[in-house]
């Protein structure tokens, strides 16, 4: 037995008293919760393992929350911060409530209990529902036999309640949000059952219960008053529904839970369970003195529980699969969107928006690198068809073999190694848009398909005889002239003049040099955001750099530029040094200048020129000079120094 005023003390406190003491003593961290790592052991359920913490510090006891699931509360109070403790405070954690002294002699006086005949009185706890479960044999009645008097009654009850819950199952299932649902169940509740107030709780983020909706059978009255804490811990500790009654009479819970103002001769508390874990819960209580909720009230109201968890779970499920669509669906619009500030970009952004409401079959033309990919995305997502899929077909990746199957689709067993049905892309693309691109690279008798079903025409998969009918918007590109392909005979002209009924022209980088900072910018923000790289833009130096090449890759080489330096980019601003760009000239072999022509001199003289140049193309940057020459940093190092190499230095 400790001895009364030997220091500061934790003690339990019970609904008849007071139970176990726990002496604290200063250096000593003291956690509390459920795991028995702790220095004291609660055993609650609403506890969590390591649930808050008492601490010694500047002569005074401290306590702090553990980022508990429940929460903890100091005088009633949430405690968001650390709190200085006195003597005579209280702390609740889960249904556990302890009690801070200096000394045992300090501890308050508990009020006398009630007698069982002014107490809550629980009546009945159900966790199942008999809505659930087969009709027991002693309440089947058969059309032939007479039904005894109860059976008869309860199975007009039953079916009478089976009638309400069918009802209301349809109307919960047709419920669009949560906040529907939660009308649509508390509605049918107040149908069914006798209860003057309904309310339902939704338990947030796995903590704290919030009245989402409540609702009086009297329209007039739109106050609410909350059914004790103490039952709703009961209910979410047990995962089990409640039937109290005597309520009014409650005097100790008035005095604990501050409820004088509710008024309810008998209460049902269920909760809203799936796979276990509680969701919220259903509150419904009567104040009228002449009305009661029953046992049969309890097992309306589970079965309407287990079925709003169903039903709010696959709600969230399906809004949250929604979200995410929209975000996948903006990420793509986003990458769709051309990034530019040049005429050229404005008159091709004017002549989709222009192309993108019809349903015309759009030709886009341009050299490879362009963006003519990025310039039927932008048509798809602003056209009607936004909503609808957006495949994509490279007709030049496939085999001639191969890339009918790919559009059309084949059979199970149509040709070897067709071991399932395939769908093709013109399937997969029914109601959306089909990008071919190299359309000039698709095979004559694959062309003659195409235009079929171009003109309106069903199709058959591969090894199929059943006629497919989609309604796809084609949108075809190729960096090949094709008519040199149709003077060759390897385009067909009518396919031709059906996929030229809207043409779009993409001109190079080199033809639109306002793009390029424009473009390079927007690439440096994208990829120092993937990979979390400190740098925050170009030097004008390698800005004039990208902005005097000719780019022969176009937009795409421009980006793997871009991509490059932020991945070997030393510094906060990415330098000229940094920009390694191409030695392939534009459209073939440069004409011989007077230095390429045929000199007399020695190999020696002829690699300290080539070394020198090399040097002066990379801005002296030794590491991608070295690369290029295919020999080693340390070997250029020896040969700068042995030719007497200086920048500057006219090659």
């Amino acid at each position: 037995m400790v001895a009364p005023g030997s220091g500061p003390y934790l003690v339990l406190r019970r609904d008849d008293g007071y139970g176990d003491v726990f002496p604290l003593q200063a250096g000593q961290r003291f956690t509390m919760g459920r795991a028995n790592t702790n220095r004291i052991v609660l055993k609650d359920e609403l506890c969590s393992r390591e649930h808050a913490e008492l601490s010694f510090a500047d002569n005074k006891w401290r306590v702090r929350d553990l980022k508990s699931l429940n929460g903890t509360r100091v005088n009633s109070k949430p405690l968001e911060a650390e709190w200085e403790l006195v003597s005579g405070d209280q702390i609740q954690l889960g249904r556990t409530a302890l009690v801070y002294v200096d000394r045992l002699d300090e501890l308050p006086s508990l009020p006398v209990p009630s007698s069982s005949s002014e107490s809550l009185s629980i009546k009945k706890r159900l966790g199942q529902t008999r809505f659930l479960t087969p009709m027991p044999a002693d309440v089947e009645v058969s059309e032939q036999t007479p039904a005894p008097k109860d059976g008869e009654l309860l199975r007009r009850s039953l079916s009478r309640d089976l009638a309400l819950l069918y009802r209301l199952a349809l109307d919960m299932g047709s419920a669009t949000t949560y906040e529907d649902l939660i009308h649509v169940v508390l509605d049918g509740l107040l149908e069914a059952v006798p209860a003057e107030v309904g309310a339902i709780l939704t338990l947030k983020e796995g903590r704290d219960l919030e009245v989402t909706a409540h609702r009086h059978r009297d329209p007039s009255i739109r106050s609410y008053s909350p059914v004790s804490e103490f039952v709703s811990n009961e209910v979410r500790a047990s995962r089990e529904a409640i039937l109290a009654e005597d309520v009014a009479r409650d005097r100790y819970l008035r005095q604990r839970e501050s409820i004088t103002d509710l008024g309810a001769t008998s209460l049902i508390c269920a909760p809203v369970l799936f796979n276990n874990k509680v969701l919220g819960l259903i509150h419904l209580y009567c104040t009228d003195p002449h009305k009661a909720l029953s046992g049969e009230d309890l097992e309306f109201t589970v079965a309407v529980a287990k079925q709003l968890g169903i039903v709010s779970t696959q709600l969230q499920q399906r809004e949250s699969l929604t979200q995410e669509n929209q975000v996948l669906r903006d990420q793509l619009r986003v990458e769709s969107e051309l990034v530019g500030a040049s005429q050229a970009i404005d008159a091709l952004e004017e002549q989709i928006a222009r192309v993108a409401p019809t349903n015309a079959t759009v030709l886009i033309r341009g050299e490879s690198g362009v963006g003519k990919e990025l310039v039927a995305r932008a048509i798809h997502y602003s056209s009607p068809r936004k909503t609808g899929p957006f495949v994509c077909l490279n007709c030049a990746a496939i085999t001639e073999t191969l890339l009918e199957s790919e559009l059309f689709g084949h059979e199970k067993g149509a040709f070897t190694g067709a071991t399932e049905k395939k769908i093709g892309k013109f399937e997969a693309a029914h109601h959306g848009t089909i990008f071919l691109d190299e359309i000039g690279e698709m095979a004559v008798n694959t062309q003659a398909k195409l235009l079929r079903i171009l003109e309106g025409h069903p199709f058959e998969r591969v090894g199929g005889s059943t006629p497919i009918k989609v309604d796809v918007r084609v949108v075809a590109a190729t960096n090949q002239p094709l008519e040199q392909a149709l003077q060759e005979g390897k385009f067909r002209r009518d396919l031709f003049f059906r996929l030229q009924v809207i043409e779009m022209r993409v001109p190079p980088l080199r033809d639109r040099a306002d793009d390029i900072p424009v473009l390079a910018e927007h690439f440096l923000k994208r990829f120092v955001r993937e990979t979390g790289r400190k740098i925050r833009g170009f030097t004008p130096a390698a800005m004039q750099k990208m902005a005097q090449y000719h780019w022969p890759g176009n937009v795409r080489e421009l980006r793997n530029v871009v991509e490059r330096a932020v991945a070997l980019g030393q510094g906060p601003l990415l330098d000229a040094a940094d920009i390694w760009l191409s030695s392939l000239e534009l459209g073939g072999p440069a004409p011989l200048t007077v230095s390429d022509r045929f000199q007399p001199i020695s190999l020696e003289e002829l690699e300290k020129r080539h070394i020198l140049k090399t040097l002066e193309h990379t801005d002296w940057n030794k590491s991608q000079a070295a690369s290029i020459l295919a020999i080693e940093r340390s070997t250029l190092d020896r040969k700068i120094k042995a030719y007497q190499l200086r920048r500057g230095e006219p090659a």
